[in-house]
């Protein structure tokens, strides 16, 4: 059988082969054509090569890449599949060949930009991708930022700062039974929260052979479908468990005539690892990285000298941070589990197929048409110390050594429904940091409104925007007097609205400006003081340490704890209540100054006027994009990520949205933020992206009637 592929009105390719492997190449080969700009993008991140012709902004991460021996692990990882399991490496190796020859032909304009000509794939190329697109998944730099925490406010103040932080990435996602629709078979639905890229992280496709026939949202450089997927009889989704599988470890390291020593538990000096890489930086000279690797893991921070800036740590004796991650220790990055969750045909198999995985740690909800159900963890956690999962721990220390492997936890569902927005379900005992209870709370509420859902249905949970969070800032608020009569007028006008974020509501923008300047307030505090400037790690780690954003995340914890180191937070909301309405007023003042002004020149500003989105692109635009307003908030279901006291504007939100419906496929629902193909200029490139904006979905179309054929291979 030839490798057909076909498209629908949406560009969404479906592909049809006579086996898996012929399959596999198909995709790869589509992927290479629809996005051979990203795919060359990821693939250098992964060897730490991107700097060569991105510049020195890559140049951060090429370091961590390359210290944290990324490409060295996905050789390892690549290895032990080949040998363990090799079907699957037949099958990863017919995706990259598939890559080759699309990349061969590619004529995607970042390329004669850049001056970058594709490269050639090796068979664990998409293993880095992965291990790339996922190693910081887990949010391991959050313990640099505890470690500082405790070192100056002491350790009971970490938990002030505990929330989903803005390095992590979560989502939702809500299984809802057949007892609960109203077709008598379950849905799975949800949206993964990512940092939104152009291309996206997401890749809308249909796969089908003689094997299985499944349509998801694939990783763009993985084969298969990984995350979420619907085989016609059973369909699963995940979240991220918000779980802690990472360790760092302070090394004690000296150097020796034969090369670099390190310090361990049982009290003597043992070599480690080390050798010299150099990194292509495009327009600047070349620069060399010391890579070094202990018995815990690659040297990701300082070295036998200290911290990158060459002072030791607190004034102590010089140290060095070691990563320590479950691929780089087992050679495994659960590759096993890609073909069997496309062969599955009920729960039982996705169950199996989940025993496999190894990270990120998920968060699995599927659903069959028997009505099998399952909500559990899938991934690998390590037994050590609960030390080691809260802060940095000492390498020379005995009792911080891995000692084995968790279970992974399992749930129910309760009235017929489960929801998992990376709250404190399920995986709690494997975390530290877990995002608030809004998310989960208010879908489980919306769901409990109705007896009966259907898939259409859906969209309205996508899309609400009620902001629990606002709650203590409005409570202290109310309890204010004294204000100027523009901070009173505002804050009366607060405690009159409805709490939610839309894109058009001027409450919203009032809101996020008050809680802005709370914020700022807040940080300015002699007691935070010493937080304001970090220590000197390494570049890619510096989202974790920035103060502002750690204090605009944790703003409802900071509110409501019973003490705050004595800082006045009934003041602070008075100052960012004074501070809003006064830029509120001097901003009615500049735009009723103009020529022919009146009061009818100054419309209020609304929330999606500076709350816009801001995609990343590894390139920017020949021609700026002008990116459209949003609606939503952190702590909304539709979760559109601004950094409260930083900016507005939102890169991070929902990089995808689906509704699987387990009565009838077709029925099923999904859309991406911005469209099928990575080209610019293609008329997919950005189709998608106004029906994103209003929670809108594109049908899921599996009827080959219905499908534009486009080549056979």
């Amino acid at each position: 059988m030839a490798i057909e592929i076909y498209r629908d009105a949406w560009g969404i390719p479906h592909l049809r082969a006579g086996s898996a492997a012929e399959l596999a190449r198909a995709q790869g080969r589509v992927t290479a054509r629809d996005r051979a700009w990203q795919l060359e993008v990821e693939r250098h991140r992964a060897q730490g090569t991107s700097a060569a012709f991105l510049g020195r902004e890559a140049l951060a991460w090429d370091r961590f890449a390359r210290r944290a021996r990324l490409d060295d692990t996905a050789r390892r990882c690549w290895a032990r599949l080949e040998s363990r399991d090799p079907e699957t490496a037949d099958w990863v190796r017919a995706y990259v060949d598939g890559v080759n020859e699309g990349l061969a032909d590619t004529t995607a304009p970042e390329f004669a930009r850049t001056g970058l000509v594709p490269g050639r794939w090796e068979p664990w190329s998409p293993l880095g991708v992965w291990l790339g697109t996922h190693i910081l998944f887990a949010g391991f730099p959050a313990k640099l930022w505890r470690e500082q925490v405790a070192a100056h406010l002491g350790p009971d103040a970490v938990g002030l700062f505990a929330t989903d932080g803005p390095g992590t990435s979560g989502s939702n996602g809500w299984l809802v039974s057949g007892a609960r629709t109203t077709t008598g078979q379950a849905i799975v639905a949800g949206d993964p929260h990512r940092f939104i890229e152009d291309p996206g992280v997401y890749q809308q496709i249909h796969l089908s052979c003689p094997e299985f026939d499944v349509v998801g949202l694939a990783v763009p450089g993985v084969p298969g479908i990984a995350h979420f997927g619907h085989t016609g009889t059973v369909a699963w989704a995940i979240t991220n468990a918000m779980a802690d599988y990472q360790d760092l470890y302070r090394e004690r390291l000296r150097r020796t005539g034969a090369g670099v020593e390190a310090l361990g538990p049982d009290g003597g000096w043992h070599r480690a690892a080390r050798h010299t890489e150099v990194v292509e930086v495009a327009g600047e000279e070349p620069v060399e990285v010391e890579v070094i690797e202990t018995d815990r893991g690659p040297v990701v921070a300082g070295g036998p000298e200290g911290l990158d800036d060459g002072v030791p740590e607190s004034g102590g004796p010089p140290v060095a941070i070691a990563l320590r991650y479950p691929p780089r220790v087992t050679g495994d990055l659960g590759f096993g589990a890609l073909l069997p969750l496309l062969r599955a045909r009920r729960v039982a198999d996705v169950d199996r197929a989940a025993d496999l995985w190894a990270e990120p740690v998920n968060v699995v909800q599927a659903a069959d048409t028997e009505g099998g159900l399952l909500h559990r963890v899938a991934g690998r956690v390590p037994v050590r110390a609960a030390a080691n999962r809260v802060r940095i721990v000492p390498a020379w220390e005995p009792g911080h050594a891995w000692r084995g492997w968790h279970e992974m936890p399992r749930a129910g569902l309760t009235d017929g429904v489960a929801v998992m927005a990376n709250q404190r379900g399920p995986a709690a005992p494997l975390g530290v940091e877990f995002a608030p209870p809004h998310r989960a709370e208010r879908i489980a509420a919306l769901l409990a409104r109705e007896e009966r859902w259907c898939a259409a249905d859906m969209a309205a949970i996508h899309t609400d925007t009620h902001l629990a969070s606002a709650a203590p800032l409005l409570e202290l608020a109310e309890g204010l007097d004294g204000l100027s009569p523009e901070a009173a007028r505002l804050r009366d006008r607060l405690l009159r609205w409805d709490r939610h974020m839309d894109a058009d509501s001027a409450d919203a923008a009032s809101y996020a400006a008050v809680r802005g300047a709370v914020v700022r307030h807040l940080a300015a505090q002699p007691a935070f003081a010493a937080l304001a400037v970090p220590p000197a790690y390494p570049e890619v780690f510096l989202p974790w340490l920035a103060l502002l954003p750690r204090v605009g995340y944790a703003l409802e914890h900071l509110l409501t704890a019973d003490e705050l180191y004595g800082i006045d937070r009934p003041a602070a909301v008075r100052a960012g209540l004074e501070e809003a309405a006064a830029r509120q007023r001097a901003a009615a003042g500049t735009a009723q100054a103009g020529p022919g002004a009146g009061p009818e020149a100054a419309p209020e500003a609304t929330w999606g006027d500076t709350h816009r989105l801001a995609a990343w692109r590894a390139l920017p635009p020949g021609t700026p994009y002008d990116e459209p307003g949003l609606s939503g908030d952190h702590d909304c279901v539709l979760c559109t990520s601004a950094v409260p006291g930083l900016t507005d504007l939102a890169a991070r939100g929902p990089a995808a949205r689906y509704v699987w419906d387990l009565a009838r496929r077709e029925d099923s629902r999904w859309v991406v933020p911005f469209g099928a193909c990575g080209v610019p200029g293609s008329p997919h490139h950005r189709d998608q992206l106004p029906l994103w904006l209003k929670g809108d979905l594109v049908p899921v179309v599996t009827d080959w009637d219905l499908l534009e054929k486009e080549t056979d291979v």
